[in-house]
C-alpha cells in the first residue's frame, strides 16, 4: 500500500493503453525468459489485483499469489499489541517461501527497471551453481542520484564494493533527499544524518537468489525478530538481510551491470516522469506502442 502515493500505485495506469508500471516489469521478465510470477500482495485487496492485473498475464506466464500478512511469525513470536503495518521487504519475499523451490529474482512492484536488468538477472540465475556453504547472490544497482525524487525523500540500501566488483556491505538509509545546495543526505537505521555521495551504487530491490535463501532467511529473521521485533515500527529490509549473510560469511553477491534506467513511483508527482519515460522508451522501439 502506497502510504506516500496516497493509494494502490502498482495498479495506477501509466502507459498510453492503461498499463501499469508492473505491466511492463511482468513483460520484461517474460522477454528475458522468466516463466512464472508470484505476486507478494495484502490480501484484502486481492480480488483488485488479481482482475487488474493477473488477468492480463495468466495466458502468457504460470501466476502464484502470496499474501503477505503481519502475523505470519515463526513459531513462539507474536505481533506486538500496537502495531499495525507488515515488518518490510524481507518478510514480503518471506511470504513466497512455500511457493518458490528453485532461484528466483525479487524486484519492487512499483519500480521500472528496464529490458536489460530482466536479461541480466536471468543469466546469473540460470548460470546459478548448486548450494553450497557460501550462497551466490546478484543485485542490480544504480547510481543513486538517478533514483531520486524530486517530490519527497526516499529510502535505498547504499552498497559498498570490492576490487573484484562483489557487494562487501548494503546499508539501508532512509529519508534520502537532495538538499537546495545540491548535496545529497540520508540518515541511517542507527539515526545519524550524512552526507551521500551522488555517483554511490545503491539496492532498488532487484535481486537474483538462489532457492536455499529462504532457509537463511528464516534463520536471519528469527534473529531480527529477538532483537527487535517488540518494537512498535521496527522492519525488515532486504538489503540488510544481504548484508547479513556477506559479512558471516554465508553468502556473495554479484553487482550485475545494465544500461538500463531505472524510474519509480513514491509520491503522486513522479508519475508524470515515469509516464514521459515509458513515452520516450515506447517511441524508441523497446515496448510497443499498441499496448503490452
Amino acid at each position: 500500500m502506497g502510504s506516500r502515493y496516497g493509494g494502490l500505485k502498482q495498479i495506477d495506469p501509466m502507459g498510453p493503453a492503461g498499463e501499469t508500471v508492473l505491466d511492463y516489469s511482468v513483460y520484461d521478465a517474460i522477454r528475458a525468459g522468466f516463466g512464472r510470477v508470484v505476486f507478494v500482495i495484502r490480501e484484502d485487496f486481492a480480488a483488485a489485483f488479481q482482475q487488474g492485473i493477473g488477468s492480463r498475464f495468466a495466458d502468457r506466464i504460470e501466476v502464484d499469489y502470496a499474501y503477505q500478512q503481519l502475523s505470519d511469525l515463526p513459531t513462539g513470536f507474536t505481533v506486538p499489541p500496537t502495531r499495525v503495518k507488515p515488518w518490510g521487504t524481507g518478510h514480503a519475499i518471506r511470504a513466497a517461501r512455500h511457493l518458490i523451490s528453485g532461484p528466483f529474482a525479487v524486484i519492487n512492484a512499483d519500480d521500472l527497471y528496464g529490458r536489460d536488468s530482466y536479461v541480466q538477472a536471468a543469466q546469473f540465475l540460470s548460470k546459478s551453481a548448486a548450494e553450497t556453504e557460501i550462497a551466490h547472490y546478484a543485485m542490480v544497482g544504480y547510481p543513486l542520484l538517478n533514483t531520486l525524487s524530486a517530490h519527497g525523500d526516499v529510502n535505498r540500501g547504499i552498497c559498498t564494493l570490492n576490487a573484484d566488483g562483489l557487494l562487501t556491505g548494503v546499508e539501508e538509509y532512509v529519508k534520502i533527499q537532495r538538499a537546495a545546495d545540491g548535496q545529497i543526505w540520508g540518515d541511517s537505521l542507527n539515526g545519524t544524518r550524512a552526507t551521500l555521495a551522488a555517483d554511490t551504487l545503491v539496492s532498488m530491490n532487484f535481486w537474483a537468489f538462489s532457492a536455499g535463501f529462504f532457509e537463511r532467511l528464516e534463520v536471519d529473521f528469527i534473529k531480527f525478530l529477538e532483537q527487535s521485533g517488540h518494537l512498535e515500527k521496527s522492519e525488515y529490509y532486504i538489503p540488510s538481510v544481504v548484508d547479513t549473510l556477506i559479512h558471516a560469511g554465508h553468502a556473495d553477491c554479484q553487482v550485475l551491470a545494465t544500461d538500463s534506467r531505472w524510474f519509480g513511483v513514491t509520491y503522486p508527482d513522479d508519475k508524470a516522469h515515469v509516464v514521459t519515460a515509458l513515452h520516450f522508451m515506447i517511441e524508441a522501439g523497446e515496448y510497443p506502442a499498441a499496448g503490452i
